[in-house]
């Protein structure tokens, strides 16, 4: 949905691409970076192969990569970034390091917090967002694509500081 939201920005639209993924290209800030902006045709679990064609064929680097994912141990509505380390459980973040030959990528992990009770986490994070959270969905959202743009043209650690750093 945050890839939606740059695609938006860029007037770009996603287009089946041989790497098994929908692919966007464009520009969200006149003048700015170019995005290369993908959402694997896999299951989240197995989005290794497919970022790993799209890094290949677009001559990329892992460094340049910046990877969106939820995360559960964030609380809803909180944005963090981070470069490298481990995947924390997370096996599309597992897929995607092992795919490439290493963790050294950015990741804007987008907060949706733990489930409820004792809710299966694959249950959680497969459902549709309850009512309250979808009235806060859309500045979530933004705030995401907002990262994505900071990370590109100012760098994580700017990033980092307007959304780590308590408002």
């Amino acid at each position: 949905m945050a890839l939606a939201q740059l695609a938006d920005r860029a007037s770009a639209t996603f287009k089946n691409h041989k790497a098994n993924a929908a692919v966007a290209e464009g520009r969200s800030i006149a003048g700015g970076p170019r995005f290369i902006l993908a959402k694997p045709n896999t299951f989240m679990n197995v989005s290794g192969g497919p970022v790993a064609a799209l890094l290949r064929f677009y001559k990329l680097e892992p460094s340049s990569l910046i990877v969106l994912h939820d995360e559960l141990d964030i609380p809803f509505d909180t944005i963090k970034l981070k470069a490298g380390g481990g995947h924390g459980g997370h096996n599309g973040v597992r897929d995607i390091a092992a795919a490439i030959g290493t963790p050294d990528f950015t990741r804007v992990r987008i907060g949706i917090g733990r489930p409820p009770g004792r809710q299966p986490a694959a249950d959680f994070v497969l459902r549709d967002f309850a009512g309250d959270e979808r009235t806060v969905l859309p500045n979530l959202l933004s705030d995401a694509a907002d990262a994505v743009e900071q990370v590109a043209t100012e760098g994580l650690v700017a990033a980092q500081l307007r959304f780590h750093t308590a408002s």
